[in-house]
Order: C-alpha cells, then structure tokens, then sequence
C-alpha cells in the first residue's frame, strides 16, 4: 500500500485520467473530490457486495468532473452534488 501525505487543496493522479483532491479535513472525516471520466464507476468500499436499493446508492462516475459528496464521505445528509 502506497500511503501519501497530502493538504487541503492537493491533489494526486492515477494514471492519465484520475485525480484525488482533499477537500477538507476535520477531527475525524477527510472529504476527497473524484474527477475521473464517465466509464470509470466510484464505489465506497463498504456499498460493494450489497444490491443498490436505490438510485442514491448506485456508483458515482465523474462524467464532468467531481463525485457528489456522498460518494466521498459517506454522509447523505450533506449530499449535495
């Protein structure tokens, strides 16, 4: 496992298409941003194996830029894409 140190406002690249920015952090969340394009799907890793239940739980794919907030954080409260 690769483990990088970033800030606030950094970003990091996998491969060619995919950059990783941090949001914000605060005591115990870091929120990312996802840009990556329309066919590469973003799960959390805790949805994988389970059947959607609906279209708020289905993949986030960043067709025109960043993943919703949910998609990052986990929280459907302060979705807001």
């Amino acid at each position: 496992m690769l483990v990088l140190t970033r800030k606030i406002g950094e970003s990091l690249m996998i491969g060619d298409n995919i950059r990783i920015t941090v949001v914000s952090i605060n005591e115990w969340q870091v929120r990312l941003g996802i840009e990556a394009p329309p066919n590469v799907l973003v799960y959390r890793e805790e949805l994988l194996g389970r059947e959607p239940a609906s279209a708020a739980d289905e993949p986030q794919a960043g067709a025109s830029g960043t993943c919703g907030e949910e998609a990052a954080t986990g929280d459907k409260a302060s979705a807001g894409s």
